[in-house]
């Protein structure tokens, strides 16, 4: 059986060392069995079949934890990428941890392994080749990069170097690894220095260059290795500079395109594989657009917790192969009754009508990679999306005026996890009204109380100007939602997590309970 997203079916490999009869070492180690090609007339081909590129650039971190992932948590972020229809990532600008890559193979997530170090000096090369050498058996690995963005080998004086160095790099990749391409993220033209020594070009935004360059070189494959920038703030549908945050209606870019702007072109040319966008996630430092205070970038389509932003859905409805659709934004306006809000629907339907509290607001055809939208009156109550396809309504969303909110919830993504002190339990925290219904822009401070066979590691809001402890046992809900994410320890057992509410100025909120069971972790093969 081959590997693919779809079907990412593993093989394991034993190798023994054997000496007069006598097995002196051993290892094992998964691998697949798949093919990746890049054609520059159709794109991208994994075993011999067409497949987009639908791509998302990642640094590592994570709310609460920082760089040091438990692994767990890395399947949880390739797993929140996925429920959009990301099917690659890219690991800028640095060699991944082994965890991410095994979480890859074992996920069905294809990604460009990328070096940090740009050279043929004796360290260069050694990163490279250990960056080759350590996950050259990994199926989920399409494409080699040798770097990103180095501006002064591609043109000026040291146009020549460039190419020198390129072909260094990518031939020690073919002499280790013949089996894929070797390429690099570069901005601009891609017409000389390093671009001369790859096998395949990757364009870092520059929506103008992609078309005449294929004009110019038709004989040479073409990807985005880093498209869009755009930037949201997640539950935010005001820029307020005041406030650092920017609005998520898809058109604020400080360079690069929105999303709808790049797969629009990536996904309209059967000669382009495909791009990764960046980011798939917020991640700690480059806090653009907005300095101090900011401690995060916004470039993610989700944030540092993982809790989508709504181009999520943008992605979903253009990548992802179940209908979809998703309206915004929230709808507790108090105070702007009578002023228009803009309402925006992503779907991959035919067609989209809008309620205001049952009535009509008109039915719009839906554009291909595009979104359809509304100018509405505030009133509070409802507005409803219904899609169609085919002239029959197929999905429904709503989004509905709250009431003040009036007690906690707790939802986790795993009820069981192995007691190995290693496993983590990821925790959503949310606040409902007395309707049951999700508060949007509830903003109270928490306090958690975990106790039995597990302890508190992190939480997060995904507030990108949250100055509060990510360690602690605290957390203001940002618009509404906020993060705790338990490990186990060595015993098997329950672990008790309860959620309070902290500092009230009012009536308190209702508390939150939920009990995860750890097992016993089976004990790790050992081969004699």
């Amino acid at each position: 059986m081959l590997w693919s997203p779809d079907e990412p079916h593993l093989y394991t490999a034993l190798v023994k060392v054997i000496v007069d009869g006598a097995t002196r070492d051993a290892e094992q180690f998964p691998f697949g069995i798949r093919t990746a090609a890049f054609d520059p007339e159709r794109g991208f081909f994994l075993n011999g079949k067409s497949l987009k590129i639908q791509g998302t650039c990642n640094h590592q971190d994570h709310a609460g934890v920082g760089a040091a992932l438990p692994d767990r948590l890395q399947a949880f972020r390739v797993g929140v990428l996925q429920g959009m229809g990301c099917n690659a990532v890219r690991t800028s600008h640095n060699m991944p941890t082994p965890e991410w890559v095994a979480a890859c193979d074992r996920m069905g997530m294809m990604m460009m392994c990328e070096t940090r170090h740009m050279s043929s000096s004796p360290s260069g090369m050694q990163q490279l080749e250990t960056m080759v050498k350590r996950y050259r058996n990994s199926p989920s690995i399409i494409l080699w990069s040798i770097g990103n963005e180095e501006w002064r080998l591609q043109k000026g004086p040291l146009e020549p170097q460039g190419e020198r160095i390129g072909a260094t790099m990518v031939e020690r990749c073919h002499e280790l690894d013949p089996t894929r391409a070797v390429s690099a993220a570069v901005n601009g033209d891609n017409e000389q220095g390093v671009s001369d020594a790859l096998d395949v070009i990757g364009f870092n935004y520059n929506l103008k260059y992609p078309d005449a360059f294929h004009k110019q070189h038709p004989g040479r494959a073409v990807y985005g290795s880093e498209t869009s920038s755009a930037i949201a703030t997640r539950g935010e549908y005001v820029t307020d500079p005041k406030k650092n945050t920017v609005n998520s209606y898809d058109g604020v870019v400080p360079w690069g395109e929105t999303p709808e702007q790049w797969w629009s072109f990536y996904g309209s040319r059967d000669w382009l594989a495909g791009g990764f966008a960046w980011t798939g996630f917020d991640y700690r430092g480059e806090p653009t657009p907005y300095g101090w205070p900011s401690v995060s970038s916004q470039f993610g389509i989700v944030d540092l917790c993982g809790f989508p932003k709504d181009s999520y859905y943008y992605y979903k409805a253009w990548w992802a192969k179940a209908p979809s659709l998703h309206v915004f934004p929230h709808w507790n306006w108090a105070g702007k009754e009578g002023q228009e809000i803009p309402v925006w629907v992503y779907t991959n339907l035919d067609e989209v009508e809008l309620l205001l509290n049952g009535k009509s607001l008109g039915v719009q055809k839906v554009p291909r990679f595009g979104h359809v939208q509304w100018k509405v009156a505030y009133a509070p109550g409802t507005i409803e999306a219904r899609g169609r396809r085919n002239g029959q309504v197929v999905l429904v969303e709503r989004r509905e005026t709250t009431g003040p909110a009036r007690k906690l919830r707790l939802a986790v993504d795993r009820a069981e996890i192995a007691a190995d002190g290693q496993d983590v339990a990821m925790i959503t925290v949310d606040v409902l009204d007395g309707h049951g219904r999700p508060v949007p822009t509830a903003d109270n401070k928490l306090a958690f109380r975990v106790s039995g066979a597990g302890k508190l590691i992190g939480v997060g809001n995904g507030d990108p100007n949250c100055h509060e402890s990510d360690k602690e046992p605290r957390r203001s809900l940002f618009n509404g939602l906020a993060q705790v994410i338990i490990q186990s320890t060595a015993s098997a057992g329950t672990i008790r997590v309860e959620a309070v509410e902290e500092g009230a100025t009012g009536p308190s909120l209702a508390p939150a309970s939920l009990t995860i069971t750890t097992r016993q972790a089976a004990q790790r093969q050992v081969v004699a």
